[in-house]
C-alpha cells in the first residue's frame, strides 16, 4: 500500500480569497459587483476598479507618506465553491471526493484558482489531490448559468495493486447547472475523474455549492508604499503560523493492516486565521505531516474555529478550539478519512508583533481505528497590522507588500526508493510567496508527483528567501531555503523531514504594474530521516501577483 505525505498548505491555498468574505460592505468608490452578481445580457465576471472619489486631485507623491497613501485599485468578482464527486474504484468499492476551490475572475467570462480533492467517504482516507481549475461559465437568466471547468493535479494515495494512481496526474473535466440565490449558488453536474496514467476512471454526478466573493487588492507597483483601505485585502487573513508538535497514538490504534500504532510522530504544519469578535474569535485552515516517527506520508487538512478571553491582560489569553478535516496515509486506519479535533487554547500577542501560541487536543477518525493525545507550539506573524486582530476592521493604513499565487512543475532529478531503485520525477503543484520587510520574503509549497513512477508521493515546505530589486527588463534574482514534510509513492525519504534550498531568476513583465510572473529555479532536495538521500533538482513557476496591506514598515 504506497504511503500519502503532507499536503502543507494545500487547502490554505485553495481557499485564500475566501476569507474577505467576512466583511460584507464594500468601500467608498467601489463597485458592488462579484463573482455570480452580474444580471441579465452582462457576464458574471465583471473586473471592475475602485477608484478615488470623483473630483479630488491626486496628491504627490502618493505613497511615500502617511498623509498620502496609495488605495486598494483592483477589486475583482470571485468565488469559493465546494463540490461532492462521488466515485466507483477499479475494484467495485465506493469513495467520494470532496473539493474546494477558489476561482478569480481573469477576464468577464472565465476563472482559475486553486482546489483541492480529498476522500472522504469509503475506506479511502489518505487519498488527496492539489491542483488548478480554470472554468468557463454563460447566463442563461437572471439565477440560473452554466459553467464548464478542467481540473489539473496530482496526488493519490491508499493505492494497491487493483488501484492504482500511476505517475499521480489527475484530471476532472466536468458540465454543472447552477441556480443563484442571494450570494449563494448550487447546482448539479456530469464530471469524469481521471488518473491517465494509472487506472482511476469514473463517469458520474457531482454536486456544487457556492458562495460569491471579491478579491480587493494594490498593484504590485505599490509594494514598500504606504497603503489604506476599509476592508481585508488579498488572502483577507490576520495571521500566518508556522507549528511544530508530537502526537501520541492511544489505545486501539491501528494501521491499515491491523498492527498497533503506538509510536509517538513529530508533526510540522502551518495555518491560516481570520479574527472577528473584537479579536477573540476566530476561524481558520489548517495543514499538517508526520514529519518523524515512521508514518511519513500521514497529513492531515482541518477547518478551525476558535474562542479565547484574556487573562491579566487582553495579550495574553486562554480559551479552546474545535476542529473538522480530513486526513490519513502513513498507514493509519482513518477509515473514510473524517477527523474532528478539540482541545485548549493558550495565546500571547507580543507587542513587537508575532503571536506564540500553546495548543493541546484529542484528535479522533470516528469510522476509523484512530486517536491520539497531542501538543504543539507556533509562531504567528501577522499578514495585516494588529488593530485587525484586537478589534473590528477599521479603516486602516499600513506598508503594501507583494503576495504571488503560483502554478508550479519541479523535477527531481534522480529520487531514491525503498527497493533500492532510482528514477527522476516531476511534480505538480501551488506555490505562494509573500514579502516582508526589505528584500525578505515567506514561502509555501505544497504538491504530489504527477509524472514518473512515484505516484502519491507529495511534499509539504515553508520557508524564508530574499530577493534583489527589480532589474533592467523586468528581471530579479533571489534564493530561498525551505523545511517540511513528504512521503509516499514508495520514496525513500525517512521519517518524512526534508528541506530544499533553490536559486532562482523570474521575468516581471515590462511594466511594474504587471502581474505575471515567470520564475526558473534550480537548487538540492534532501531527506533529513533514513539515508538522507539528496537529489538535485530544477522547478519552473508561472505565477500571478498582486498587493496586500500589511503591517507599517518602521
Amino acid at each position: 500500500m504506497a504511503h500519502r505525505p503532507l499536503l502543507l498548505c494545500s487547502a490554505l491555498l485553495a481557499v485564500t480569497g475566501h476569507a474577505g468574505a467576512q466583511s460584507a460592505s464594500t468601500p467608498a468608490g467601489a463597485s458592488s459587483s462579484s463573482l455570480m452578481q452580474t444580471r441579465g445580457p452582462q457576464s458574471f465576471l465583471s473586473a471592475t476598479a475602485v477608484g478615488s472619489p470623483s473630483g479630488m486631485k491626486p496628491q504627490a507623491p502618493r505613497g511615500q507618506t502617511a498623509d498620502t497613501p496609495v488605495t486598494a485599485t483592483d477589486s475583482r468578482p470571485a468565488a469559493f465553491e465546494m463540490n461532492w464527486t462521488p466515485l466507483k474504484m477499479p475494484t467495485g468499492e465506493r469513495t467520494a471526493l470532496l473539493g474546494l476551490s477558489y476561482m478569480v475572475a481573469v477576464n468577464e467570462d472565465w476563472g482559475l484558482g486553486p482546489t483541492f480533492y480529498g476522500a472522504a467517504k469509503g475506506n479511502y482516507g489518505g487519498l488527496f489531490t492539489a491542483g488548478f481549475t480554470v472554468q468557463r461559465r454563460w447566463r442563461l437568466s437572471q439565477d440560473w448559468h452554466v459553467a464548464t471547468g478542467v481540473y489539473a493535479g496530482a496526488g493519490g494515495g491508499v493505492s494497491s495493486e487493483q488501484v492504482r494512481a500511476g505517475g499521480g496526474l489527475m484530471l476532472r473535466p466536468e458540465v454543472s447547472l447552477r441556480g443563484e440565490f442571494g450570494n449563494w449558488y448550487a447546482g448539479v453536474g456530469v464530471t469524469q475523474v481521471r488518473f491517465p496514467s494509472g487506472n482511476i476512471k469514473d463517469t458520474t454526478w457531482s454536486l456544487t455549492l457556492g458562495r460569491m466573493d471579491r478579491l480587493l487588492s494594490f498593484s504590485p507597483a505599490d509594494a514598500g508604499l504606504y497603503g489604506r483601505t476599509g476592508d481585508r485585502t488579498g488572502m483577507g487573513f490576520d495571521e500566518i503560523a508556522l507549528s511544530a508538535g508530537v502526537e501520541k497514538p492511544r489505545d486501539g490504534s491501528i494501521t491499515r493492516d491491523g498492527r498497533s500504532v503506538s509510536n509517538r510522530k513529530g508533526k510540522a504544519g502551518a495555518d491560516l486565521r481570520q479574527y472577528f469578535g473584537n479579536g477573540g474569535s476566530w476561524w481558520g485552515l489548517e495543514a499538517s505531516g508526520a514529519a518523524s516517527g515512521g508514518s511519513d506520508g500521514y497529513m492531515e487538512i482541518f477547518a478551525n474555529a476558535g474562542q479565547d478571553w484574556g487573562v491579566i491582560s487582553p495579550r495574553l489569553r486562554v480559551g479552546g478550539q474545535i476542529s473538522t478535516g480530513l486526513g490519513g496515509g502513513g498507514n493509519l486506519d482513518t477509515g473514510n478519512g473524517w477527523l474532528f479535533r478539540a482541545g485548549p487554547t493558550l495565546r500571547w500577542i507580543t507587542p513587537w508583533g508575532p503571536t506564540l501560541r500553546l495548543d493541546a487536543s484529542y484528535l479522533k477518525a470516528p469510522w476509523g481505528h484512530y486517536d491520539s493525545m497531542q501538543v504543539r507550539a507556533s509562531l504567528a506573524l501577522p499578514l495585516e497590522k494588529g488593530s485587525r486582530v484586537l478589534n473590528s476592521p477599521p479603516l486602516e493604513s499600513g506598508t503594501v507588500r507583494e503576495q504571488d499565487w503560483y502554478l508550479s512543475m519541479p523535477r527531481f532529478n534522480s529520487f531514491e526508493f525503498k527497493d533500492g531503485s532510482k528514477d527522476s520525477v516531476t511534480g505538480l503543484g501551488i506555490g505562494m510567496a509573500r514579502d516582508f520587510s526589505g528584500p525578505w520574503y515567506g514561502t509555501a509549497q505544497a504538491g504530489s508527483a504527477a509524472f514518473g513512477k512515484a505516484g502519491a508521493f507529495s511534499y509539504g515546505m515553508f520557508g524564508l528567501g530574499a530577493k534583489t530589486h527589480r532589474l533592467p527588463g523586468g528581471f530579479r534574482v533571489g534564493a530561498e531555503a525551505l523545511v517540511g514534510a513528504a512521503g509516499g509513492g514508495n520514496v525513500a525519504v525517512g521519517g518524512g523531514a526534508v528541506t530544499q534550498g533553490e536559486l532562482w531568476a523570474q521575468w516581471e513583465g515590462s511594466e511594474p504594474k504587471d502581474r505575471l510572473r515567470v520564475k526558473v529555479g534550480v537548487g538540492q532536495w534532501k531527506a533529513l530521516g533514513g539515508s538522507k538521500q539528496s537529489t538535485p533538482m530544477v522547478s519552473l513557476n508561472i505565477g500571478w501577483a498582486f498587493g496586500t496591506l500589511g503591517p507599517r514598515s518602521l
